[in-house]
């Protein structure tokens, strides 16, 4: 038995808690030099024997997958339940290769994410398309749902989609049950409308972002702007997001309101930042970074902030000179030449299939 940790339901009999362990930070493309194999196997059972059952992965995160396949099979192999775990991956065809995409390259990729992570069946694949404007994005989630009705994959989710394409691939008949997006104080672009529309259509939110790569956080309140080029990419990418907010002196400004509320409650600011979006209409769960188990165990003091109406008019007032990012989720991130789509890297599911954890 793993402890009791909230939970939401994205789809009948399939719940996950309210804090999903991001595995993005373990990948190798994320530091300098990979992970220790058996220590990073080690630090996801501690999180899961926490009760933080569900870790958010991705074909496209390199050595993601077949670390958390050595998780499962080392859960296994402790007696835990097979089916506690919860599993999260992407399907993310390169954007180089998107005029390509047929139902082989559809079924290869999820085969590849079914060998790497050692299962029969994966939980749930969230499907992400670079560019709509180049056709085959519909064609592809239908390929998706085939391979869901013949049992590779339990529950498809997407990630990334603003509401007119969610709209128009719920329309095409897809059952979609999360889209997990960036949504934080700093950044509530899904309040634009998809927020309405998932809670209409029955889609869960999966919130990523949350701390903003660790911006909303006590290690920033009062530092010096470190500029637009900060070592760590994650960072140049929320840095972006705080000059949409308002600048270093906005950020400054929400992080003191954040520490009079983390104060009260004996708490930390990264604790309230993610308890704030977990209050937010249709976020089913936050995707917190959580390396190893000590982080794991600082994410779960979260549910211990109850943020009561004094609380949210704290934050509502420093909001509400500060809209933040512009459009719809992910509008900006695909402005072709633009800053935000500048930083990400589009062309990374070309990787040797024959990746190990050993």
């Amino acid at each position: 038995m793993t402890p009791a940790v909230p939970r939401a339901t994205l789809a009948p009999g399939y719940a996950v808690p309210r804090v999903i362990n991001g595995a993005w930070q373990l990948s190798y493309d994320h530091r300098s030099t990979p992970p220790d194999v058996a220590d990073s196997i080690d630090e996801l059972l501690r999180l899961a024997e926490l009760g933080l059952i569900a870790f958010d992965g991705a074909d496209i995160y390199p050595g993601v997958e077949a670390l958390l396949g050595g998780l499962v099979r080392a859960w296994r192999q402790r007696g835990g339940d097979p089916d506690a775990i919860r599993i999260h991956t992407k399907f993310v065809p390169d954007r180089s290769d998107l005029l390509r995409v047929d139902r082989a390259y559809v079924e290869r990729i999820i085969d590849r994410s079914l060998s790497r992570l050692g299962v029969e069946r994966l939980d749930l694949v969230q499907y992400h398309w670079w560019a709509f404007d180049v056709p085959g994005w519909l064609d592809a989630a239908g390929w998706l749902d085939e391979l869901r009705a013949a049992g590779k994959i339990r529950h498809l989710g997407v990630t990334n989609f603003d509401r007119t394409h969610l709209a128009a691939l719920l329309d095409s008949g897809v059952p979609i049950v999360s889209n997990q997006v960036q949504y934080s104080l700093l950044d509530r672009r899904p309040e634009n409308g998809l927020v309405d529309l998932c809670q209409r259509r029955g889609v869960k939110l999966l919130a990523y972002g949350t701390l903003a790569g660790g911006l909303l956080t006590d290690r920033w309140r009062g530092a010096t702007d470190p500029g637009p080029t900060p070592g760590n990419r994650s960072l140049v990418k929320y840095r972006l997001i705080v000059e949409e907010f308002g600048g270093w002196g906005a950020l400054q400004t929400l992080l003191d309101a954040l520490a009079t509320i983390a104060t009260r409650y004996d708490k930390t600011i990264a604790n309230v930042a993610a308890a704030w979006t977990l209050t937010r209409p249709g976020v089913a769960a936050a995707i917190l970074g959580a390396r190893n188990a000590a982080y794991g165990a600082a994410n779960l003091r979260v549910f211990d902030v109850r943020l009561d109406a004094e609380d949210l008019a704290r934050l509502d007032a420093v909001l509400a000179r500060h809209n933040g990012p512009a459009g719809d989720a992910f509008d900006l991130e695909r402005v072709p030449g633009g800053r935000h789509a500048a930083i990400m890297k589009t062309n990374l599911n070309r990787l040797d299939d024959s990746e190990t954890t050993s």
